[in-house]
C-alpha cells in the first residue's frame, strides 16, 4: 500500500478549488484503474482488501499511456516468460498525456495505487517526488546507473541527490523537411521562413511551417524551442523563477505571431496537436514540420505522396543561436509502499534495458538512451533516425523542472495560444505569462519565503 502524501506539502502547489476536484478524481481514478486491471471486473478485490496468502506469481502492475504501452507488449510477454515468480501486467491508461496524469494523480492522491510503477513523463517527475508517491532507486540501480547514457537521456531523473526515474525513450522535438522540396534543411529561423516564402510563392506547397499551436501541453513544447532558438529562457535554474518578458522571449513570441500573419503557417496552426500537423504534412501540404521521432514511421508507412521523401534533423535556432528540441522522455518510477519493490526494480531493469531499447527503436522509432546502441552498425541500419536523435540529444532542452510545472504550464499555454488567435501582442503577451507565472509560484512559497515549487531539479 503506497503512503499518503503530506498534505502540507500538497497545499503549496494545489488551490482548495483544485484539491477538492482532485479529491474526485481520485475515486474516479482508482475506480477507472481497477476496471483497467487485467482480470479485474469483480467486486471485493481492490488494493484495500486484505492481502491474501501467495497463491501464484508475484503480480507487478505499470500504468503507462496507451501508445507505450502497446509498444512494449511483446518485451512484457518476454520478460514474464524468463521470470518465473514473477508476472508484469500492464495498465492501459489513456492516449493523452495529460489525461493519464490526472488519472495517475487521482490514485495516488488516495495514497492506495493499484500499480507499482508508473510510466512518467520528464515533466512530471519534481510534483510527484514533492508530493511522496515516488521512491529512490538508487540503492538498487546504484549511482552511476545513468552513465552509459546519452547526455540529454540523462537529464530529468534526479532531484535533491536521488534518482527516481530510469528513462525508457531518448525522444526530443525534431524538425522535417521535404527532401524533394530543397538538398538540404534550413541552418536556422530565417532560413526556414525564406524557403517557406518561396515555395509557396512558386506553388510547390500550401504552407511553410506545421507545429503545434492548440492550447494545451504540446504548445508549451514549441515555446520550450523557440524560446532556447532566439536565446531566452523560461526557466532560471538560479534564482528558480520564470524570464518570459525578456526581450529575447518577446522575439520568441513575435516570431510565432509573424508565422501566422505572414501565412507561413495557417491560422488553423492554434488549433493543431501532433496529428492535426503531421496529418497535414504527410497530405504534402507543407515544406516544414515540428513533431516527435515517431512521426517518420507515421509518413513511411502511410503510403502518402510524401513518403519516401522527408528529411529529419534537430530543431534550428534564430541566426547566431543554439537550437534546441524539448525533452520528451518517459521513464519508469517506483511507487512508495509497493509491496513488491525487488520484482518491480527487476521490470525497471528489463523494460529500460538495452535490449528493449533496441527493439523499441526498430519496431517503433523511439530513439533509445544507452550510447552503445548508437554506435550499433545494425540498428542504425534498421533504425533511420539514429544519427539524427543522437544529435539532438546533445543539446535538449527541459522543460521547467519544478513541481508547479503543470500550473506554469497551463498558463503559458493559454496566454500564446490567445495571441495566436489575435488576443493581444507579443510584447503583452510574455508579459502577463511572466506577471502570472511569478503570482503561481509567489503562491507556492513556504512560510520563510523559500518555494518548494521553485527549487531545481538535481540530474544525476
Amino acid at each position: 500500500m503506497a503512503a499518503r502524501p503530506p498534505f502540507s506539502s500538497l497545499r503549496r502547489w494545489r488551490s482548495l478549488p483544485r484539491l477538492l476536484t482532485l479529491a474526485v478524481l481520485a475515486l474516479l481514478s482508482a475506480a477507472a484503474l481497477l476496471v483497467m486491471l487485467p482480470g479485474s471486473g469483480q467486486s471485493g478485490s481492490g488494493p484495500s482488501s486484505p492481502p491474501a496468502a501467495p497463491t501464484g506469481p508475484v503480480p507487478v502492475r505499470v500504468l503507462m499511456p496507451a501508445p507505450l504501452a502497446d509498444a512494449v507488449a511483446a518485451p512484457v510477454a518476454q520478460f514474464n516468460a524468463s521470470t518465473p515468480g514473477v508476472v508484469l501486467e500492464v495498465i492501459r491508461g489513456p492516449l493523452d498525456t495529460e489525461t493519464i496524469s490526472d488519472l495517475a494523480t487521482g490514485s495516488l492522491l488516495l495514497g492506495e495505487a493499484p500499480f507499482d510503477l508508473l510510466l512518467v513523463d520528464v515533466s512530471w517527475l519534481p510534483r510527484y517526488v514533492a508530493a511522496g508517491w515516488f521512491e529512490p532507486l538508487e540503492r538498487w540501480l546504484g549511482p552511476e546507473s545513468l552513465a552509459a547514457m546519452e547526455p540529454g537521456a540523462r537529464l530529468g531523473n534526479g532531484l535533491d541527490g536521488h534518482l527516481w526515474r530510469m528513462p525508457l525513450t531518448g525522444d526530443t522535438g525534431l524538425l522535417y523537411w521535404r527532401t524533394d522540396l530543397m538538398e538540404r534543411p534550413p541552418r536556422d529561423t530565417d532560413e526556414l521562413v525564406a524557403i517557406s516564402r518561396d515555395l509557396q510563392r512558386r506553388g510547390k506547397v500550401r504552407w511553410g511551417y506545421l507545429w503545434q499551436g492548440r492550447q494545451y501541453e504540446g504548445l508549451s513544447c514549441v515555446m520550450v524551442e523557440v524560446l532556447q532558438g532566439f536565446g531566452a529562457h523560461w526557466w532560471n535554474g538560479s534564482t528558480a523563477r520564470t524570464e518570459l518578458d525578456s526581450p529575447e522571449a518577446v522575439a520568441a513570441a513575435k516570431w510565432l505571431a509573424d508565422l501566422l500573419q505572414d501565412g507561413v503557417s495557417p491560422q488553423a496552426v492554434a488549433s493543431y496537436a501532433e496529428n492535426d500537423a503531421l496529418q497535414s504534412f504527410a497530405a504534402g501540404d507543407a515544406a516544414f514540420l515540428r513533431n516527435w521521432p515517431y512521426a517518420w514511421r507515421e509518413i513511411e508507412k502511410g503510403g502518402g505522396p510524401v513518403k519516401g521523401k522527408v528529411g529529419v534533423t534537430a530543431m534550428v535556432g534564430a541566426p547566431g543561436e543554439q537550437g534546441g528540441g524539448t525533452l520528451g522522455t518517459w521513464g519508469l518510477s517506483l511507487i512508495k509502499g509497493s509491496p513488491h519493490p525487488e520484482e518491480a526494480v527487476a521490470a525497471i531493469r528489463w523494460l529500460t534495458g538495452p535490449i528493449v531499447q533496441r527493439q523499441l527503436a526498430i519496431e517503433q522509432g523511439y530513439a533509445p538512451t544507452w550510447s552503445t546502441l548508437y554506435d550499433d552498425p545494425e540498428l542504425q541500419r534498421r533504425a533511420p533516425l539514429l544519427a539524427v536523435q543522437r544529435q539532438a540529444l546533445q543539446h535538449p532542452q527541459l522543460r521547467p523542472p519544478t513541481p508547479a510545472y503543470a500550473q506554469l504550464s497551463d498558463l503559458l499555454a493559454r496566454q500564446v495560444n490567445g495571441m495566436l488567435t489575435g488576443q493581444g501582442g507579443p510584447g503583452p503577451t510574455m508579459a502577463a505569462a511572466q506577471r502570472q507565472s511569478l503570482q503561481v509560484l509567489r503562491s507556492l512559497a513556504g512560510p520563510a519565503g523559500d518555494t518548494a515549487a521553485g527549487r531545481p531539479a538535481v540530474d544525476r
